[in-house]
């Protein structure tokens, strides 16, 4: 590949990413949609305007890896931790019975196990930006209802971190026992308490260092070097490496820099994130969701969206707190978003999910990150 057609590719999928993302906001959706539908649109799929080279592949999980990062450092330990019994309890439905339920659906219509598991982990996501978008532009993030749905959906990314972790390890050894289950669960969640435990207690100084230096970008390439280090600590005891990123961006988050970061984190987020977006959207062959081929996954693609939002509304059950409504806490759960993006992602390149079941679970992502905003809306309104 030559240089000048990545720059052309660069052109078409930053302008492509950005006019799309605009379209969705003025009709109040999420940047993350358009840059989907931009992705298979100059995709190979239709226009075949853009295909994915090693160099674009690399951009985008660089992409991915800002992203997760930039998803810790707005998340807050001390609230997470303060989570409570009621987000807590909530977050273990709304990844349980997502999980069984898609597991079970695949299984039944006869998929091998591992096609199964990666399914139903999909299924687990909630993405915690689009929900926190949604009730911030209605006022109600102070509301009871929204407080436990953030809570429950922080406390959601990381236990469907922990599950990638151990889909992603399972897929690299090809089978599905409940000891590499059980050890690769260990292995997240031990990596994630001691790269937290340790990184808060060396972070200060870390950043205190940083200070006295007088070169051009050091607390941002500084930052960045770190939760780059983490991922590729992650990758070598066999995790996903947006765990270790994510990781560095709790650590990072507990400092008095953070805010500093997040300012100078925001223009490489807005420069990279999309690019994963939208090769992602490339890697999605319409033909195969046509209801009247005889390969359709048009009809897999619409039951598992009705399973991804039956299973996530069942959350709201969980509600037990007098004052708090069941139904914003269920419904603010639903979108999959860019985490349901990632699941699948992982699937398809760990060559386990093939490209018709990953353009399924692409539509199902986009389908639940449509319905739930004007729902959401729809249900405070009244």
């Amino acid at each position: 590949m030559e240089f000048r057609d990545l720059l052309l590719g660069l052109v078409l999928v930053w302008l492509a990413a950005k006019v799309a993302g605009e379209a969705m906001e003025r009709i109040g959706q999420t940047a993350v949609l358009g840059e989907l539908l931009a992705g298979v649109f100059i995709g190979p799929g239709v226009l075949s305007l853009v295909h994915e080279s090693e160099v674009l592949h690399a951009l985008a999980e660089l992409g991915v890896l800002i992203l997760l990062f930039e998803v810790g450092l707005e998340s807050d330990l001390g609230e997470l931790l303060r989570a409570g019994a009621q987000a807590t309890l909530v977050a273990l439905i709304g990844v349980a019975v997502p999980f069984a339920v898609g597991y079970g659906v695949m299984h039944a219509l006869g998929s091998p196990a591992l096609v199964a598991v990666f399914v139903g982990a999909t299924l687990t996501a909630t993405s915690v930006g689009i929900t926190a978008r949604v009730l911030a532009d209605l006022g109600r993030l102070q509301d009871a209802a929204a407080k436990v749905v953030l809570g429950a959906a922080v406390v959601d990314d990381i236990l469907g971190l922990i599950i990638l972790a151990v889909v992603t390890g399972i897929a690299q050894t090809g089978g599905v026992s409940l000891g590499s289950v059980a050890m690769l669960s260990a292995k997240a969640a031990i990596f994630l308490v001691v790269a937290i435990l340790v990184g808060v207690r060396l972070a200060p100084t870390l950043i205190r260092w940083i200070g006295h230096l007088k070169a051009r970008g050091t607390l941002i390439v500084y930052s960045v070097v770190f939760a780059v280090a983490l991922a590729a600590v992650a990758d070598l005891i066999g995790l996903a490496t947006i765990i270790g990123a994510f990781a560095a961006g709790l650590v990072l988050a507990t400092t008095e820099r953070r805010e500093h970061i997040e300012d100078r984190i925001k223009p490489v987020a807005d420069l990279l994130v999309p690019v994963f977006f939208v090769s992602v959207g490339m890697k999605v062959q319409p033909a195969v969701l046509n209801p009247f081929a005889d390969n359709a996954q048009f009809g897999l693609a619409l039951l598992l969206t009705l399973v991804a939002v039956a299973s996530k509304l069942v959350a709201g059950v969980a509600v037990y707190q007098p004052g708090v409504r069941r139904w914003p806490v269920g419904v603010g759960m639903v979108p999959r978003g860019e985490v349901g993006l990632i699941f699948a992602g992982a699937g398809l390149a760990a060559g386990v999910i093939a490209e018709d079941l990953y353009s399924a679970l692409v539509v199902v992502v986009m389908l639940t990150t449509f319905v739930a905003p004007p729902w959401l809306k729809a249900l405070y309104r009244k």
